[in-house]
């Protein structure tokens, strides 16, 4: 299991497992919150709690924050699927470091064409500093 945190402790994330790739996406918006991404679908593999605020662009994502430290702790789909279930990303960086810095980094060309590039042996820890 992965878990990770907002700053103040308010808000949470769980993952069962440890993710098998973190995403690193330069779009308009992720290369703002200078997040690392990993995907699931909410209530089946990943569950979230705590009280958050949340910013929707484009009316298909809301981006959750904590409503008292401010740190963005996850993504999730506006619209349930098919299956029932809404896709969710959460934070890695919120994570403890030890906990996912060997997770491999996946790199997203946001800003032209989303077109995942090639794993380039990046890892989690690499994006620290």
């Amino acid at each position: 299991m992965t878990e990770g945190s907002c700053h103040c402790g308010t808000v949470h994330w769980r993952c069962d497992g440890t993710p098998e790739l973190a995403e690193a996406c330069s779009c308009t918006i992720c290369r703002r919150y200078g997040v690392l991404w990993a995907y699931g679908l909410e209530g089946k593999g990943i569950d979230v709690s705590g009280a958050t605020q949340s910013y929707v662009p484009r009316n298909k994502n809301a981006f959750h924050f904590c409503s008292a430290c401010g740190c963005l702790a996850y993504w999730r789909e506006l619209a349930v699927g098919p299956n029932g279930l809404r896709r969710i990303g959460v934070n890695l960086r919120l994570a403890q470091p030890e906990e996912v810095a060997q997770i491999p980094v996946e790199r997203v060309d946001g800003l032209r064409d989303f077109e995942h590039l090639p794993l380039d042996g990046r890892r989690v820890a690499d994006y620290w500093f």
